[in-house]
């Protein structure tokens, strides 16, 4: 099937540099008749649902041994007279390889902050072939500068889908683009996809986190127990009852933690106190408020002292048999496991950040989060490369009825593997307790625009407040 491209047309090309190199070809395909039975053909594919920590869309299979006419010819042309004009405009040899696939975005759909980066992508390409669109609807291609470490630093170019507009962009170590979530209700925002294939750019070094300072526990005896927590998880027969079903699942939520009084106060003070909150970052790693703790009300100050006081170490030993306080019994059999099989050389699992303290003084690291529309966490290498033993720990405490629809929730995978291990939805006064090993890796889901209010008026969104510390024996 022969196509013409209208490319050569100076109005209907645009290249920009800013904020990586990156070209809009609009009316890409001469014939409209060619791009209605292309959205046709397309259409009628199979679609799979694919959703992780990155994204939440649907995806055709692979289209390169796809028979339908129109998808066949815009295949060929793509790989054939289009990848040889682009090839040289670019001075670079392009590969044979076809990578194409289609996409449907739907609503609350997203493809968050990445960089396309895999070994041989060159050129990433993608064929709007939407309804007519407006900025309103979402689905826009976010275009990210960069910050003095070659990190993600804030979007500085949105382009709208426009029906038979082809947009290209160079695959490098820089190019950190998202697709916004799609907000609106009654559109499909349909696309064809893909890479062609070459040498890949040279990557600058990467920068490396300063890893998150831990702390051992701060002085405070059961009295702070006695005042915070409810009496029924200071009884000894049931801490031991909670042992025993940790120890067989490593997970546990125990519902109506705090005493009802105190959970309604620091609720009230996390919804109207004057806290400073700041937005953490990359976003190419995670996207949401954490709370400056010297501007934090008394009541909610005296709850983060809870989780990181000497008591609440001993209470979470008696819940876990983890060993975070001296007093804890030490198993023996346990002990020599973990001796021969676990523990590893200090600084082997999370390098330098261990060195500096005795592998048996527990410590912890902790923040007091807000999410609300937009937030989320991603996987990312160095998470993966300094993964090691630890007790989770969550807190949550929302403003209004959260759903599990809205997103938020914590996801637990094994490494390199799409498949969930165990989420953990936001229950408000239900503390979550879960052990990980060194394979184990977690992502906070993306907050969608369903956590905004039911009548679409997005200046009322709710919110989620949790405290989120991590324990080490």
């Amino acid at each position: 099937m022969h196509l013409i491209f209208r490319c050569s047309c100076a109005g209907d090309l645009e290249l920009d540099c800013h904020p990586f190199p990156h070209c809009i070809i609009r009316n890409f395909l001469d014939s409209e008749t060619f791009v209605e039975n292309l959205q046709t053909e397309l259409l009628g594919l199979n679609f799979n649902e694919k959703s992780n920590d990155l994204y939440k869309f649907k995806q055709s299979d692979d289209l390169k041994k796809r028979k339908e006419p129109h998808i066949t010819g815009l295949r060929a042309a793509l790989f054939g007279r289009f990848r040889s004009w682009l090839g040289e405009v670019l001075g670079v040899e392009l590969e044979p390889t076809v990578d194409i696939s289609c996409a449907r975005y739907e609503y609350t759909d997203v493809l968050l902050c990445h960089d396309d980066e895999l070994e041989g992508r060159r050129v990433a390409f993608i064929l709007y072939l939407v309804p007519p669109w407006q900025i309103s609807d979402g689905g826009t291609l976010d275009l990210y500068s960069i910050d003095s470490n070659f990190q993600p630093q804030s979007i500085v170019k949105s382009l709208i889908p426009s029906l038979n507009t082809l947009v290209l962009f160079e695959v490098s170590p820089v190019s950190f683009h998202q697709v916004s979530e799609v907000l609106t209700e009654d559109k499909c925002r349909l696309s064809l996809s893909g890479w062609f294939h070459g040498p890949s750019l040279e990557r600058p070094p990467r920068h490396i986190e300063a890893p998150v300072s831990r702390s051992p526990h701060l002085p405070r005896d059961e009295t702070v127990l006695l005042e915070w927590v409810n009496p029924v998880y200071l009884d000894i027969s049931y801490q031991e009852q909670i042992q025993e079903e940790f120890e067989d699942s490593s997970e546990i939520q125990l519902k109506d933690f705090l005493k009802e009084e105190k959970f309604r106060e620091v609720s009230e003070a996390l919804r109207v106190a004057q806290i400073q909150w700041t937005k953490k970052g990359p976003p190419n790693k995670r996207c949401y408020d954490v709370a400056s703790l010297d501007t934090l009300p008394q009541c909610v100050g005296e709850c983060w002292e809870l989780l990181r006081s000497e008591s609440f170490f001993l209470l979470l030993s008696n819940f876990t048999g983890l060993q975070l306080h001296y007093l804890c019994p030490a198993d023996d059999e346990d002990e020599d496991k973990e001796e021969d099989e676990d523990v590893p050389e200090s600084g082997e699992a999370t390098g330098s950040s261990t060195e500096s303290r005795s592998p048996s003084t527990p410590v912890c690291c902790g923040e007091l989060r807000r999410w609300s529309h937009g937030g989320y966490t991603l996987l990312h290498d160095a998470e993966a490369a300094q993964a090691e033993y630890a007790l989770d720990l969550v807190l949550p405490f929302s403003s209004a009825e959260w759903q599990s629809e809205f997103g938020g929730y914590t996801c637990y995978v094994a490494n390199e593997e799409d498949e969930e291990l165990l989420t953990v939805y936001p229950e408000n006064n239900s503390l979550a307790l879960v052990y990980r090993d060194k394979e184990t890796l977690k992502f906070v889901k993306h907050v969608n625009h369903r956590s905004s209010s039911d009548s679409g008026n997005s200046s009322t969104c709710r919110a989620l407040y949790d405290f989120s510390f991590v324990y080490y024996e």
